[in-house]
């Protein structure tokens, strides 16, 4: 096979052993010929390499080895200089003449072709130590290329607003000047040398990139490379050494343990046009939004994308969730860390598959009808020395501060986002998940851990913002552009801050400026995390105890519209001790669950949407552990108590159904014309009641007796427009595993005047649980 043909690679054809031997590149591998060895006619000697010039270029050190290396025109002809480490001889292949290069030493060849006034078109041949005699490898030769990326790429680059980063740095596959190959991109500006290597050198010495000026980028392109090639880049840091790093920008990695980068191109076909089409025709804030948290290594553990994409849909449509969130899916080195520690942050994990596996899975969830929603962490980044961590010798996409740049609590380090390239790197990487992988939203961690120079710190510790403050501009400037960016570029998604503080303006636009000075950071809506907190601090007390508590479960409506919340019990509150929700419950067995089914009631109706995770929604009474998962075998008809855990299922099903049927419990959810309090004071009872109103007015009524004991003929005011009210749900029914005090009639409306309003209803609340009502 000849170099023209080398596009079409024939795995079937195998390299000789002198150019594993002899560590020649998978490119050379691609175009084997053997042949009795030909008449080698003479060359004349090139004019002999600066020594400066061949110095850097040894050492992997020199800025335009395209300069010295390839044809050049000189007086005399033309000058043919080839980097061949462990070559045994080079030939160039011009105008029909095989033309033997000189042997200059340490892998150098060179040669004079006479008589010509410009660089013909050319090929090399490589012949290494052992092996058949005569056998040769056919290439094209790199450094003959002018460069593969534009000057608009690189101006955006150098400007740091280049919201398709990932089609420039990186690797991609192209046909350029008229020949198939890949280039190879990355921007390592204090860099001294970035040489290319893998397996196509044998992981020697690598392929020599060229700098393209202030920008700070390196770049080279290598005929017959492609999908599937690993490689990873050779980096001259400035004091001399070197370090071996995988690509920032690459879109497939290996598998851990593994570290390189994989040259990867898509081919999946989309099939969820009508999802991409509807799925913005509501805000997000005004539309039904229940959330199923997934850890995808343990939800089933051991399958792949693909066969996710069998199972993860038809439970969570089953189940009548609208949307699941995965945990962070981009590569991190530690399976430990569930994602939190990302190296390659345009790469999905490879644990599970490749890419296109990964589409494939979001493909099925949308054609389900369930949207996808992504944690994505940008707030650090982990030390590994083959990662981002002082990537080209000095800190580059952390701070140059430690105390800016050294996260207290993680081990890890923070992102310098008052470097534009760092934020366009972040930038570009929040659209590239939602633009290349149809992600429908993104949930950003550790927000509070970005706004905050003090986050974690101590007196001392920290360098106050030049107003002296505590906040972040850098990093609130980061989250807005992030925000606005992907609003605009990706119609239909939303974002989530996972900020634990009262930040003002979280939800906010970016162009509307609160009293803090700062504008809005633009983000859709934010994790209630006062909400969590006080609410599962009150159903852990003991019934006795929780009058003392009552202001836990009402304080959230105080703040409830100052942001667009959604309610999150999520995988932070059922590892490290905390116990899975069922197992915080106070009492034996059949309290433990009746509390765990009336809060879901309660969580369901309150204002904002909700999140769970995977595990809550049968009561598994165990910690979640990522290396088993879900207790599935829980609902096992062979397990005697599967109805306990089937039994919440059923119910968080019931939940979901009625929720998203019912406009009443989303449509103004951040709006106070949607909500109001019909007992919020009942300490003594533990009873809260209050009732939703949709666009219309139309009212859902939701009671919860936090309390073991049924009581009969309780009085709730309500208002006098309905002549009568309808259970729609109730935790304690027995198909649920509650005791079953339901009411089968309608509660008739009477002209009683209670709780402020001029009519009421009597109704008997049963133990421990949560009713929804309707007008009838």
């Amino acid at each position: 096979m000849t170099a023209r043909s080398a596009g079409k690679t024939s795995t079937a054809r195998k390299a000789p052993a002198s150019a594993t031997a002899g560590k020649a590149s998978a490119a050379d591998l691609l175009a084997v010929r053997k042949e009795p060895a030909p008449e080698r006619p003479a060359v004349r000697k090139a004019p002999p390499l600066d020594p400066g010039d061949r110095a850097r270029l040894l050492a992997g050190e020199h800025h335009d080895p395209h300069g010295v290396l390839g044809a050049h025109p000189v007086r005399g002809g033309v000058v043919v200089r080839v980097l061949r480490p462990f070559a045994r001889e080079v030939a160039v292949l011009v105008k029909g003449r095989r033309v033997v290069l000189h042997d200059d030493g340490d892998g150098l060849f060179s040669g004079l072709l006479p008589l010509l006034r410009k660089v013909p078109a050319y090929e090399l041949r490589v012949r290494y130590d052992e092996g058949a005699e005569g056998t040769e490898l056919e290439v094209q030769d790199p450094y003959r290329f002018l460069p593969s990326l534009g000057d608009l790429d690189l101006h955006l680059i150098g400007e740091g607003r280049h919201e398709e980063l990932w089609t420039a740095l990186g690797s991609r596959i192209m046909t350029h000047e008229g020949v198939a190959g890949t280039r190879f991109a990355v921007w390592a500006p204090n860099a001294r040398g970035v040489r290319l290597t893998g397996e196509f050198t044998c992981w020697g010495a690598g392929l020599p990139m060229r700098s393209l000026g202030s920008t700070g980028v390196w770049e080279l392109f290598v005929p017959g490379l492609g999908e599937g090639t690993v490689y990873k880049y050779d980096i001259a840091r400035p004091d001399g050494s070197h370090t071996l790093r995988a690509d920032p920008m690459a879109r497939r990695t290996e598998c851990p343990p593994n570290t390189a980068s994989i040259v990867t191109e898509s081919h999946h076909v989309w099939n969820d046009g009508e999802w991409m089409e509807r799925r913005g025709a509501r805000p997000a804030h005004e539309a039904p939004l229940s959330v199923y948290e997934v850890h995808l290594a343990s939800w089933r553990p051991g399958l792949t994308y693909r066969e996710l994409a069998e199972q993860l849909p038809a439970y969570v449509r089953d189940l009548g969730f609208t949307h699941v969130e995965f945990m962070p899916v981009a590569e991190h080195p530690f399976g430990g860390s569930w994602g939190y520690q990302v190296t390659g942050f345009y790469a999905p994990t490879a644990r599970m598959g490749t890419p296109d596996d990964f589409k494939y899975l979001v493909d099925a969830l949308h054609r389900a009808g369930i949207g996808v929603l992504m944690d994505w962490v940008p707030a650090h980044f982990p030390k590994d020395d083959w990662a981002l961590a002082e990537f080209d010798g000095r800190p580059l996409y952390e701070h140059e501060d430690p105390r800016r740049s050294h996260h207290p609590d993680w081990g890890t380090l923070e992102f310098d986002y008052g470097r534009k390239e760092v934020r366009n790197f972040l930038v570009a990487n929040a659209v590239y998940w939602c633009q290349e992988f149809h992600i429908d939203g993104l949930r950003v961690d550790a927000v509070a851990s970005m706004l905050y120079l003090d986050y974690s710190r101590e007196h001392g510790e920290w360098v106050p913002n030049e107003f002296g403050g505590r906040e972040n501009p850098d990093a609130v400037a980061f989250l807005q552009e992030m925000n606005a960016t992907v609003y605009r570029r990706c119609p239909g998604i939303v974002t989530f801050a996972e900020e634990s503080t009262a930040w003002d303006g979280v939800t906010r636009p970016t162009d509307q400026v609160g009293p803090g000075g700062f504008g809005g950071l633009g983000f859709g809506m934010k994790w209630n995390m006062g909400w969590m907190h006080d609410s599962l601090e009150y159903v852990q007390k003991e019934p006795v105890h929780r009058k003392y508590h009552h202001n836990e479960m009402t304080f959230s409506m105080v703040y409830a519209y100052s942001e667009n919340y959604i309610l999150p019990i999520s995988h932070d509150e059922v590892v490290h001790g905390k116990r899975s929700l069922v197992s915080k419950m106070p009492g034996d067995w059949w309290q433990q669950r009746a509390n765990h089914r009336a809060y879901l009631g309660f969580m369901w109706a309150h204002p904002g949407k909700q999140l769970l995770y995977m595990g809550q929604e049968f009561a598994q009474g165990g910690e979640w552990s990522a290396d088993h998962g879900p207790d599935w075998w829980l609902l096992d008809p062979e397990y005697g108590a599967e109805a306990d855990h089937r039994g919440v299922r059923d119910l968080v099903r019931d939940l979901n159904t009625v929720y998203t049927a019912t406009p009443s419990l989303w449509e103004r959810d951040t709006s106070p014309e949607g909500f109001e309090w019909v007992v919020g004071d009942a300490a003594d009872d533990n009873v809260f009641a209050f009732l939703r109103f949709d666009g219309f007015g139309s009212p859902l009524l939701a009671v919860s007796n936090f309390s073991p004991v049924v009581r009969h003929d309780y009085r709730l005011g309500v208002p006098d427009t309905f002549a009568a009210w309808t259970e729609v749900l109730n935790t304690d029914a027995a198909r649920y595993g509650g005791s079953d005090v339901v009411g089968t009639d309608p509660v008739k409306t009477e002209s009683v005047p209670w709780h402020g309003r001029s009519s009421s209803v009597r109704m008997t609340l049963p133990p421990l649980a949560t009713v929804w009502l309707r007008p009838a």
